[in-house]
């Protein structure tokens, strides 16, 4: 669910006291628990697919630990970054500055 459609929640969070720090936390965890479940689900997958790829490579072998690392680790950071810099998360973060929990409760 997009942080756009959950505007009412985060109005509910921050009726009930939730800090702007606390939404973001709250969005930017989300993304990354999604984020890790397909870096160990791309890993998962991507071992047994180097046999295939094995001929291709020069320099690297098919299951190099540094590369498998290196790439998971790009991989989540550019997650982060997108949950971050997204304009509905922001907009989630600074809910309470443009109309208040409680229209943002009622779905105004």
């Amino acid at each position: 669910m997009s942080t756009s459609q959950r505007a009412r929640e985060f109005g509910v969070r921050v009726a009930l006291g939730a800090t702007r720090h606390d939404i973001v936390r709250l969005v930017l965890g989300e993304g990354l628990t999604l984020a890790g479940f397909g870096v160990i689900a791309g890993v998962v997958v991507a071992l047994p697919l180097t046999q295939l790829l094995r001929s291709l490579l020069f320099g690297v072998t098919a299951t190099d630990p540094v590369t498998f690392v290196f790439v998971s680790f790009a991989l989540v950071l550019v997650a982060a970054a997108a949950c971050l810099c997204r304009r509905a998360a922001r907009s989630a973060s600074t809910l309470w500055k443009c109309c208040g929990p409680t229209e943002a409760a009622r779905g105004v």
